[in-house]
Order: structure tokens, then sequence, then C-alpha cells
């Protein structure tokens, strides 16, 4: 393998990313209710886990921009809905929700995702925008900012309404991945005439609740807030009703028209959006469905258009509503900045809080890694003792096995050079005892005759010694003795 393009971590380093990432989990298992909105890879099919708000989980086609970006918006780690989110025009063009159960507002907390600006960034969650500044490269870039907002006149409207989710589905919504620009009377208008739709005209008749799939989305236009976030030229509804005698129905409201809330059919809708958009997979039962059902669905919508329009006793009310919105107005405006500043205070609170946190928890981490670098030296003194233990024992076994090998072949050398001796060397050796006391007599006989011919080889050479010596002096005798004298 070559050699890693990142550059190796000091001791230091690690210990860090280790204490940070204790204290990352600490944090989240202490608040649970971290909003959650992970960016879907593009390798992962449609919307990953968020498939589920869709019609056989199958999402849109025909968005298929390169600045568009798949969002699994989630809350305490679940998937609450999924958004479509156009970092060209700095707004959602799409939310896909289920409708649950209206519930009471919640207070608001807004959110950004950092992976939109900084792909890069390991923070893989909606975060407080204020907790965002000096870590996100580009902060802004891809996407709006609750700044893009203050002054403008716009307030954030959401697509997936607070209001059509309870718990922690609404917590969920309040994101800006989720809001585009409206007016604040076309932002109230939008949301109350969905919630009515939806809670009187399509949930009743739909036989299964959870088969009411909604497409709530926005149409960009060229105007901008701040020359960046645009605003929507149209806001649109799309409903599917997934059941056996399903149904789709679509609502447009007009930007320039508060009180317009055209009825039309799905592909209709599709034909105002981009060329070859296809919302529902085949219509959602478009071609098959109830004509008793859409019927009655269009007839409330009907009866929610005409009583959410102006009537002419509101027309001559208008001007004592406007000088009644002058003389609120700085009443409303020192209102909002008591607000904001107790959503400082909080906010500053928290973070203040936070920092406390973070100092004990660095503390309580020291110690906590020092006792673990304790406890891991000491396991791994043990184990080294232990792992040595068997080592040894292995060893002396395979030393005893060795020099039982050895002895074994030994025994086989020596049997070898044993049968190697010839076999008549063997008898003649194995003989041997036998011819040895066997040879004893012959041997004493012939010691005997021995001995027996060396004493009679004596006597007779002393007996012929003897001889000579009178044979000697006898001629000695004769010859210088005179005969004559033998007669006297």
């Amino acid at each position: 393998m070559g050699p890693s393009p990142y550059p190796a971590q000091t001791d230091s380093s690690r210990e860090w990313t280790m204490k940070t990432s204790i204290l990352f989990w600490l944090c989240i298992s202490v608040f649970p209710g971290f909003s959650q909105g992970r960016v879907v890879g593009e390798d992962e099919a449609g919307f990953a886990e968020c498939n589920v708000f869709f019609p056989g989980q199958v999402p849109p086609e025909g968005f298929t921009e390169p600045f568009h970006v798949k969002i699994c918006q989630q809350y305490n780690r679940e998937p609450r809905f999924a958004t479509l989110y156009s970092t060209k025009d700095k707004i959602p063009l799409y939310s896909a929700f289920k409708y649950t159960k209206a519930a009471q507002n919640e207070e608001e907390s807004w959110l950004v995702e950092p992976q939109i600006d900084d792909p890069d960034n390991d923070q893989h969650e909606m975060v407080l925008e204020a907790d965002l500044v000096g870590t996100v490269a580009n902060l802004g870039a891809n996407q709006a900012l609750t700044s893009d907002y203050v002054g403008s006149g716009y307030e954030r409207g959401l697509l997936n309404p607070s209001l059509l989710n309870e718990k922690d589905f609404q917590m969920a919504t309040y994101t800006l991945t989720n809001a585009v620009p409206l007016s604040p009377s076309l932002s109230k208008t939008w949301h109350r005439d969905i919630g009515r739709v939806v809670e009187q005209a399509l949930a009743p008749h739909c036989s299964k609740k959870d088969h009411l799939y909604l497409l709530a989305g926005a149409i960009p236009s060229s105007v901008r807030v701040k020359g960046k976030v645009s605003v929507p030229e149209a806001l649109w509804l799309a409903a599917c009703c997934d059941a056996a005698e399903g149904w789709s129905l679509g609502l447009v409201k007009k930007i320039s028209d508060e009180n317009s809330l055209a009825d039309l059919t799905v592909g209709e809708l599709e034909k105002q959006l981009l060329a070859g958009v296809d919302l529902f997979k085949g219509n959602c039962g478009e071609d098959t469905k109830s004509k008793e059902k859409v019927e009655a669905i269009l007839q409330a919508v009907g009866q929610i258009r005409s009583g959410g329009q102006v009537g002419t006793s509101e027309k001559e009310s208008g001007l004592v509503r406007k000088v009644a919105g002058i003389i609120a107005t700085p009443f409303i405006k020192l209102l909002e900045l008591l607000i904001y500043l107790f959503v400082e205070l909080v906010k500053y609170t928290f973070y203040f809080l936070w920092l406390v946190i973070k100092r004990v928890g660095s503390t309580v981490l020291d110690g906590v890694y020092s006792l673990w670098n304790r406890v891991v030296s000491f396991l791994k003194a043990i184990s080294m003792v232990l792992i040595s233990i068997p080592y040894d024992l292995g060893r002396v076994v395979t030393n005893i096995f060795l020099g039982f090998l050895e002895i074994i072949q030994d025994v086989a050398f020596l049997t070898y050079r044993i049968l190697r001796i010839p076999v008549g060397f063997v008898l003649h050796l194995a003989a041997f005892p036998y011819y040895s006391i066997c040879a004893i007599p012959s041997v004493l006989k012939d010691l005997a005759a021995g001995i027996g011919g060396t004493f009679s080889l004596a006597v007779d050479a002393t007996a012929s010694l003897l001889h000579g010596f009178y044979y000697v002096a006898s001629h000695i005798a004769k010859r210088f003795v005179p005969k004559g004298s033998s007669g006297d």
C-alpha cells in the first residue's frame, strides 16, 4: 500500500479526537432532542430511509438538476419528512410528508444543514445557525440563513406546515431547508388554507390516513430576497390517497393573489412544474379514482375557498384595520424586540451552560482518559503474562516431545546398526564360550605333553652331557697315563 494522503495523527490529536467524540456522545445522550437532517448521498436510492414518505417508496421523477439536494429530515434520530432543496434558489422545491394529526404550535427553533454548504463537514445533523459560525466553510453559500430574512419584510414560511404535524414531527419542520420567503399575510393564509384542506377535505376521504401522502412545494421566481433567496411565484400541494379506492388532487396558490386556491389534477399540476416531472408513481390512481370522492373533495375545497375570500363587509372595514394596524405597529415592534431579547438571552444562557458543561466534561474526560490509559496498561501487562504462560508451556512440551523423538531415533539407529552385523559373526560370537570350554582339556593335555617332553629333553641332555664328559676324561686318561704301569 502507498503512503496515506493524510498526515499522521500525533498522540495529542488522537487524544483530543477521543475526548471530543466522547463529549459529543455524552451531549447526544443528555440532549436527545437534537434535530438531524441527513444529506442523502448520490449512491443511495431515492431519499434512503425517507422513501417511506412517498407512495410505493418511489420519489417524484424529473428533478435532476445538479443543484438539487436530497435531504432526509430527522428528529430524535428518526425520519420525519423528506425535502428536495435547490442550492441555486436557496429554497426547497418540495417537502414530502404524511398527515398524522394536528397539534398545538410549538416554540420555533430554526436550524440549518451544514453539509449543504460544506460537504466535507463531519456534522451529519441539523444544528443551530449560531453554533456553526467559524466551523463551517462557506456558510450560507448554498442555503438561506436567518440573516437573509431579517429586515426583508418576508418571513420563513414552512412548506411542510407545523400545524399538520404533532410532537417530534412538528419540531422537525422548523428548519430553513423547509422554509420559503413569504409575506406574513400570505404565510398565514397558506397555512390556514392548507390546514383546512387537509383536515376537512382530504383526510376524511382517505380510508387509511397513514396512506395519505402529501407533497408541498414552491415554484421559484427571479425575485430574490437580498439578491440571494428566491421568492416563490406560486405554492402548490399534491395529495395522493394510496388506498384501494385511491385518488389524487393538486392545489395551487399564486403569490400575487393571497386568496387564490385553484384545484387541478396532478397531471395539470405537473405541466406547471419542470418538464418531465412525475410526482406520483402511476399518478396515484388518477385514471381509476372514485368520482364520488373526488367530487366531495372538490366541493369541500370550494367551501374552504369561498370561506377564505375577503367579503364586502371586510372591504368596508379595511380602513379601520389599517388605522388599528398603524396604532398597533409600535407595540408589535416592541413586543418583537422583547421576544428577540428574550430568545437571545435564552440562547446565550444555554451557550454559557454549554461552555460550563464542556469545561466540566473536559476535566472529567481528562480523568477518564488517564484512568483508561492506566487500565489499558495494566490489562496489557496482564495479557502479556497470560500469553507467555501458554507460550512457555508450549516450549516445554515441545522440548519433551523433541527429546522423546531423539530417543526413538537413537533406538532405531542402534537397532539398524545391530541388524547390519553378519549372522555368521553373531553365531561364532555366541559359540565362543562353548568352544573355549571344550578346548581346555586339549590345551591341558598339550601343556602336560609339552612339560613332559621338556623334562625328558632336559634328562636326555644332562645324560648326554655327562656321557660326553666321561668320554673326554677317559680319552685324556688313556693318552697321558702309561700302559706299562698298568701291570704294577
